[in-house]
């Protein structure tokens, strides 16, 4: 986020996010706070459902009665880890031998050739033109018809930290790749985020195909496990861009948003929905979300964070004041713990009282949350906005509560989640800010909002700061908001059977 008045800071170093980062992360998606369950009141927005499923717990990853693989794997080992990546190869080409003739023109071929390698082993084999030592990844090589992964570092720890189910998912990716070469979407001039952004569309098809339980190979609940692969595809979204970077816009891999939206759209819509994917349709649903950090007049890119202090809040809380007129506004007291509440259970940073209509503020606890960090840290994502997007909500609670809306229920912690990526959307453009001190948000702050959404899920949490246990439903709700005209959106998408119709928004 951005401060009108706040000094620019040093620029922030730019990361290079590969899947080999995937070792420094910590548990990710088990973190989550209380659940809560909700009833049904459409089948994509109910909170017992997922992309249209149904919400499951129990086992994710790979089956017990999964076989071995039918695929040659050059360059192997014979451990579990390449028995796994090839697994999951072998279930892919059954994905795709179904489903490729439905929706996508050309022929589908099977990969023809796969190799693992151990990215720690200097002596190691050259693969695609490139020895892959110190490179921990997944590929597919177009040239050679290969599909390559490292079993010596990314596999193992993508098992460890998101589960069998997330390998599955990488490799999903990289045969994505082959898939569009076979239907003749993509070229050598196709822009690279296209080509990831569809790929990663793919994935989520077979995602889908998995959740439904029609794969032999693999099972995949649409609770914490869809939540721990949706995590792992955010560990190896881009890096911050600056100006200086401004190709890659076009030609990066994509945002934490990007990457999500994409495997949800192809989860949700399908595999047609994934071959109409190109610039315009990522522009427009980009909007005006900065990608890019801005430089200052002297021409260095700002970090893009602001302190999480007392006069920030109070910048903050006004200027959601004054774009929601609630009358009467909520009190906000910067004096933690706070006060006991009739109705409401405390929230951690962040908590609501209706009776009262105050927020209270932790400080400590939201400058924790906060606190920029990264994967070098242990964390998936870190920032402002991870703790900004959580004050967001509790004053989205305000709004609720001026209208009537039941607070305390699964469908309130979704309807919170979209109206905070409302309000945050109305948070971009300065022009649109009240006069004197505004905050704005910045390139990067959406990757901290939906990282927090899948790691604690407090900016989607109820008045009692529990939360749904999907992460796809937290994230899939903010970013309905984001693209809502009006927040009577939310209020229609998750109905209160007493909320009013009128907002003041």
């Amino acid at each position: 986020m951005s401060q009108t008045f706040r000094p620019v800071r040093p620029p922030a170093r730019l990361v290079t996010v590969v899947v080999a980062a995937l070792a420094v992360l910590l548990t990710v998606a088990g973190c989550t706070g209380d659940t809560v369950t909700g009833q049904a009141k459409s089948n994509l927005w109910d909170p017992d459902n997922v992309g249209g499923l149904p919400l499951t717990d129990g086992p994710s990853g790979l089956r017990a009665d999964a076989g071995d693989p039918a695929g040659d794997v050059a360059y192997t080992n014979n451990g579990p880890e390449d028995r796994l990546a090839m697994l999951a190869v072998d279930d892919l080409t059954d994905y795709w031998k179904d489903h490729f003739d439905t929706d996508l023109d050309g022929t589908f071929r099977p990969v023809d050739h796969y190799a693992s390698y151990d990215s720690r082993d200097p002596n190691g084999p050259e693969l695609c033109g490139e020895n892959g030592f110190q490179s921990p990844n997944a590929f597919f090589c177009y040239p050679m018809d290969l599909m390559a992964w490292d079993r010596g570092v990314l596999i193992p720890t993508g098992r460890k930290y998101f589960g069998d189910a997330s390998i599955a998912g990488l490799i999903a990716h990289e045969y994505g790749h082959a898939v569009q070469r076979m239907a003749h979407l993509t070229d050598r001039s196709t822009p690279t985020l296209v080509a990831e952004q569809q790929a990663d569309c793919f994935g989520g098809t077979y995602l889908r195909w998995v959740a439904e339980g029609k794969s032999t190979r693999f099972e995949l609940n649409t609770g914490e496990g869809l939540t721990k692969v949706l995590a792992g595809v955010i560990a190896v979204r881009d890096p911050v861009w600056d100006e200086e970077h401004a190709e890659m816009v076009t030609e990066g891999h994509g945002t934490a948003l990007d990457r999500v939206t994409a495997v949800q759209r192809g989860f949700v819509e399908g595999i047609g929905a994934c071959a109409r994917i190109d610039l315009d349709e990522i522009d427009a649903r980009r909007g005006d979300l900065p990608i890019l950090l801005q430089s200052d007049p002297a021409g260095a890119p700002q970090s893009g964070d602001i302190p999480l202090d007392a006069a920030t809040m109070k910048v903050l809380t006004t200027q959601l004041a004054t774009q929601f007129a609630l009358d009467p506004a909520p009190a906000v007291s910067m004096t933690a713990p706070a006060a006991p509440c009739p109705d409401a259970q405390p929230t951690l940073g962040a908590s609501y009282c209706p009776t009262s209509n105050t927020i209270t503020l932790d400080l400590a606890a939201l400058q924790r949350l906060g606190a920029a960090a990264d994967l070098e840290q242990g964390v998936l994502v870190q920032g402002d906005n991870t703790a900004m997007s959580l004050v967001v909500s509790r004053y989205m609670l305000a709004l609720q509560h001026q209208h009537g809306a039941k607070l305390d229920d699964a469908t309130a912690s979704l309807r919170t989640a979209c109206l905070t990526g409302y309000a945050e959307r109305h948070m971009v453009d300065p022009k649109e800010m009240p006069k004197g001190d505004s905050i704005t948000l910045s390139a990067g702050d959406m990757d901290e909002a939906v990282a927090g959404l899948l790691n604690n899920g407090l900016a989607a949490s109820d008045v009692n700061g529990q939360t749904v246990p999907a992460g796809f439903a937290r994230v899939s709700a903010f970013r309905a908001g984001l693209l809502d005209d009006s927040p009577d959106a939310c209020f229609t998408r998750f109905p209160s059977p007493t909320t009013e119709t009128k907002t003041n928004g």
